[in-house]
């Protein structure tokens, strides 16, 4: 299903969500300018790498810790191809804004963030010796479709719906549309890992997972905090 808008209204203009759209969108447009072997070396560089977990000298943090965080928040904004990026997009411009105004600016930028890192991490978790670099910004987004979910859960989805050679417009709950979501994302990680799949094993699915739990469980307490604050 390809969301197409949802039914909730923003009262406020998402200025981080469009800058971070904006962001994703001049990044990928960048690595386009350049050659094959310049893209390759700066996937090679800013994507996360699971297995450099394992090098870590945590007796050293310090010296270690700048070189492991610039890979985790830099390859949020960095995508494999033209499906990649515009798909993440489509899914940040219909859920971001209203995610954006429940947490307010700040903190939704802090909250995308910090989803994103958990993506990262959950996918490491699931493939703790893998040298392949991960990119893309899959886990933020997913982190803020766990927000919406229990942000809104009574919104709906106008969606395009594939049935069969052909695509049909479909209104749908957002609990229904998101629930189905993370089951297919479960399912294919599951398949990655028992090598069902050697495509699937080409897509962080762990790495969605784990945003999405992340955005679930973040959500309500950043919400909380901004409802105490204003009090």
């Amino acid at each position: 299903m390809i969301p197409l808008r949802d039914s909730t209204r923003s009262h406020t203009f998402p200025i981080v969500n469009v800058t971070l759209i904006a962001v994703n969108l001049v990044v990928w447009i960048y690595t386009l300018m350049l050659t094959p072997r310049q893209a390759l070396a700066v996937l090679l560089q800013y994507g996360f790498v699971p297995a450099s977990l394992v090098g870590v000298n945590w007796a050293a943090p310090a010296e270690a810790l700048p070189g492991l965080v610039v890979p985790l928040v830099a390859a949020m904004f960095l995508h494999g191809g033209w499906m990649h990026v515009l798909g993440n997009m489509v899914y940040l411009w219909v859920f971001g804004d209203n995610v954006e105004d429940r947490l307010g600016h700040w903190r939704y930028l802090a909250f995308y963030l910090l989803c994103g890192v958990a993506a990262s991490l959950g996918h490491a978790l699931a493939n703790p010796l893998s040298d392949r670099p991960v990119v893309g910004a899959s886990g933020a987004v997913a982190g803020v479709l766990g927000a919406y979910l229990v942000s809104f859960p009574r919104a709906r989805i106008l969606a395009l719906v594939p049935l069969g050679f052909f695509l049909h417009l479909a209104e749908v709950p957002a609990v229904f549309f998101l629930l189905v979501w993370l089951v297919l994302q479960l399912v294919n990680g599951i398949g990655a890992l028992v090598g069902v799949s050697e495509v699937g094993q080409l897509v962080a699915w762990w790495a969605h997972v784990g945003g999405f739990l992340a955005g679930v469980i973040l959500a309500p307490m950043l919400r909380l905090r901004s409802a105490q604050e204003r009090r």
